[in-house]
């Protein structure tokens, strides 16, 4: 088939690559020229493991190009995905306004049948808004389907090429089966391709982000009353993840979800609710609580070291808002930067590939390390932010040299509590027993006099 998706954002981008692997003929079309011919040059603007190889493949193989000519993609195109940013507006409510200007657009140029398919999460009736729009615009017969992506940063190849499901909001036949021949070879192995209303498919996805954002939230709010109460969370994860109602995935502990759906979904469902004059309490609460959760570290090293940190110089290890990705947008890491440097503190930090970006945030305010042991070198601390695979198993031996005591505060878990009590580390982690009982403080000597 042959597809034009507009926009290269992440979404787009996935997209558009994954499907010209199954041999589908793609045109990705971006305003932004500099990037489109970066990407026309063989470089790929974004970090998702897995999706290099598929990029370089498809442009070798002619089946994958880039353009900001827009008439060409669509005349050529029978299929054209919708894949633009729906950023909040200060209300809350995604701002539409790349969608239905992309829409008049397009609009303006078909000459031919067309299917137009919304990839961006968008709210409810917004496939009824672009086919408003193409009514008013052309006379050219067009069906609009709601398409809403599931893709998880860091393993979003393997979710588009084996997706759990695929959900398709649409009642024209015609483009039902068009979309049906488009995913069958994603679903050979028998997952479902679902087929529904266009508001229903819309509301799917902002339901799904927000009940996962809910069941973290309720993870994280569980491992604040296990600190109080002198639990271990991860006993309780365990305890309730094997029951086959819950399950065992986002039960996790931490500091806060971020990225680029989840919180913006969150709001979006919110303000949805809002304009019917529903009061959607819960979803409130998990804004709440998951903007206080993003600074819980905070607390914690207020607590140890008091209110004013001048003097004071941390080492931060993650900045990504998940492993595996560059995107910190509404990430904890920023969060607690911020936080550092309002009290005073000096901030040295280390990500496998968010650097550049927290780079164009906070530039030369703080300091940015080639690896994890150059970012404690001299450190009163070391703060833990995302839960990368190459901190979980560090040189303790080097790391306790470089550091100028022996103190952590991790926000992922990432280490064993004994294992750390043996080091002689003061170790304070989200939902479990904080390394500081009497017999232990002994322990806890700095490694330089």
């Amino acid at each position: 088939m042959k597809i034009a998706v507009i926009g290269t954002g992440y979404v787009g981008l996935v997209t558009g690559t994954c499907l010209a692997e199954t041999g589908n003929h793609v045109t990705c079309v971006d305003i932004n020229t500099d990037k489109i011919e970066k990407m026309q040059s063989g470089i790929l603007p974004i970090y998702e493991p897995g999706l290099e190889l598929l990029f370089h493949r498809n442009i070798s193989q002619n089946r994958l190009t880039f353009t900001t000519d827009l008439a060409s993609a669509i005349d050529q195109s029978q299929i054209i995905f919708m894949a633009l940013p729906t950023p909040p507006n200060g209300d809350g409510a995604a701002d539409l306004s790349f969608i239905l200007g992309a829409a008049k657009d397009v609009a303006g140029l078909i000459t031919d049948y067309k299917v137009i398919v919304n990839k961006s999460t968008v709210p409810v009736g917004t496939a009824e808004k672009v086919k408003a729009i193409f009514k008013q615009y052309t006379h050219i017969e067009v069906d609009v389907v709601s398409n809403p992506e599931f893709l998880r940063e860091g393993v979003a190849v393997e979710d588009f090429m084996k997706p759990d499901r695929v959900v398709l909001g649409t009642v024209s036949e015609r483009a039902k089966k068009i979309m049906s021949d488009l995913y069958a070879p994603y679903v050979r192995q028998g997952n479902p391709i679902l087929f529904m209303d266009e508001k229903s498919s819309e509301l799917t996805k902002y339901a799904a982000n927000s009940f996962l954002a809910t069941k973290i939230t309720f993870m994280n709010e569980i491992a604040n009353l296990c600190e109080l109460v002198g639990a271990d969370v991860d006993s309780v994860r365990k305890g309730i993840g094997s029951d086959e109602r819950i399950g065992k995935r986002f039960l996790f502990p931490g500091i806060g979800y971020g990225g680029s759906c989840f919180p913006k979904d969150v709001q979006a469902l919110v303000k949805a609710s809002d304009d019917y004059a529903y009061d959607f309490k819960i979803l409130k609460s998990v804004i709440e609580v998951n903007d206080s959760q993003k600074t819980v570290l905070i607390d914690k090293v207020i607590k140890y070291y008091g209110d004013d940190l001048s003097g004071k110089h941390f080492a931060l290890w993650g900045l990504a808002f998940k492993p595996e990705t560059d995107d910190i947008r509404e990430a904890p890491s920023l969060y607690i930067i911020k936080a550092l440097l309002s009290k005073g503190a000096t901030v040295t930090v280390f990500d496998p590939e968010g650097s550049e970006n927290t780079k164009a945030i906070f530039g030369d305010k703080i300091s940015y390390a080639a690896n994890a042991y150059e970012a404690v070198k001299g450190a009163d601390a070391l703060l833990i932010a995302t839960e990368w695979s190459v901190f979980r198993n560090p040189d303790f031996d080097q790391i306790s040299v470089l550091m100028k005591e022996r103190v952590i505060f991790d926000g992922r878990n990432l280490f064993n509590l004994d294992k750390m009590i043996d080091l002689g580390y003061y170790y304070n982690s989200i939902g479990r027993h904080l390394i500081e009982k009497a017999e232990d403080i002994a322990k806890l000597q700095p490694v330089r006099d």
